[in-house]
This record gives C-alpha cells, sequence and structure tokens, in this order.
C-alpha cells in the first residue's frame, strides 16, 4: 500500500498554493504605509 502511493507521488507534482495575490496585496500595503509616514514627515519638517 504505501509503495503504491509512493509512486504516485513520484509522477505528480506537489505545489502549494499560488500567492502572488498575497504578495501583491502585502506590496501594495507596504508601499501605503511608506507614503503615509513619508506625507506625516513632511507636514512635520513643513511646519
Amino acid at each position: 500500500m504505501k509503495a503504491q502511493k509512493a509512486e504516485e507521488s513520484i509522477g505528480k507534482e506537489e505545489k502549494g498554493p499560488s500567492l502572488k495575490g498575497t504578495l501583491i496585496s502585502v506590496s501594495a500595503l507596504g508601499i501605503f504605509i511608506v507614503l503615509s509616514w513619508l506625507g506625516a514627515f513632511l507636514l512635520f519638517i513643513g511646519r
């Protein structure tokens, strides 16, 4: 039984879920946070 499962798993590539959407979401959030901090900093310096 175990040998049969091992043979089946060799033929198939097991890939995890696509994380492309997660990467885009986290990158967009990071850019938003950086721009917010930059805006607050420039407002602070300007006054």
